[in-house]
């Protein structure tokens, strides 16, 4: 992301090449991080994931690229790319990589 002095250039850019892949791992990239919330892009290599948590407060998550699971309240769903999905505040919720897949979570703080 192109910064002058603090503050964010406007210029497009392509969201899948802002995160690279790394085989065995979760790659993260904060686009915005304000108090009243986040943007973060992910990258997640096949079989990687985050472990069973809760958030305070409501989550959209738009898959990029690949395939994930995503269970939310012991639902699991299958989320692809060009997808979304919303993870309510205070509802356990965890994610596995089930092929390589990018995704961009958007935190809301308020």
């Amino acid at each position: 992301m192109a910064e002058e002095q603090g503050n964010i250039i406007a210029k497009a850019l392509e969201l899948k090449n802002l995160v690279s892949y790394q085989e065995g791992a979760v790659v993260s990239k904060t686009l915005i991080d304000r108090g009243i919330g986040t943007i973060t892009l992910f990258s997640f290599d096949k079989g990687q994931g985050l472990s069973e948590h809760t958030a305070p407060f409501d989550a959209f998550v738009q898959v990029v690229d690949g395939e994930a699971e995503i269970t939310i309240s012991g639902a699991v769903q299958t989320v692809r790319g060009g997808e979304i999905i919303i993870m309510p505040a205070n509802r356990p919720h965890s994610l596995k990589a089930v092929e390589r897949f990018k995704m961009l979570l958007v935190m809301i703080r308020a």
